[in-house]
């Protein structure tokens, strides 16, 4: 018999699993205990707290591009739930591109701030609040931090709250 020669092979059949019904839901729904779209300071301290007293979490999507946004906002609309949108100095650096020519930090921080630019534009329209916070950073990438201070801080001056939720 050739090396090539098919040879019969066993049958092996997967054990029989019961199949249940899965139900699923939004961990709490937020109603009108909340406004619409990104919020702020004592409202985002509010729905914290509202997290806390009824038990549940509040998902956080790292966000590298626009689809990837919307979807979030879209899932948070359907389980009529809150939503952290989160951006990285990666995923900042994504969003902007590589053929931009910007350094490795002001296109991180480009891409973050155009990401959190998008999501204040649209996120009323989905009608559920959503939470813009910044991801963690080593050391060696405060320079990107410090950027999105700077962001903030403008951001405040001309609309009298920050870029950001929280950092």
């Amino acid at each position: 018999m050739s090396a090539f020669t098919a040879r019969p092979t066993a049958k092996i059949s997967a054990p029989r699993r019961s199949v249940r019904a899965v139900r699923t839901r939004a961990a709490a729904t937020v109603g009108a205990d909340f406004k619409p779209g990104v919020i702020t300071g004592k409202e985002h301290l509010a729905l914290l707290d509202h997290a806390q007293k009824n038990g549940y979490a509040i998902p956080a999507v790292n966000c590298t591009m626009s689809p990837i946004i919307n979807c979030c906002m879209e899932a948070a609309k359907k389980a009529n739930a809150p939503m952290i949108i989160q951006f990285s100095n990666g995923g900042g650096a994504y969003m902007t591109g590589k053929g931009t020519g910007a350094e490795a930090t002001e296109a991180a921080v480009l891409g973050c701030v155009a990401g959190a630019l998008h999501v204040r534009t649209i996120a009323k329209t989905y009608g559920v609040p959503i939470v813009l916070h910044t991801d963690h950073c080593a050391k060696k990438l405060l320079p990107w931090f410090d950027g999105l201070l700077e962001a903030n801080e403008k951001y405040f001056a001309e609309n009298g709250e920050p870029l950001f939720t929280s950092h």
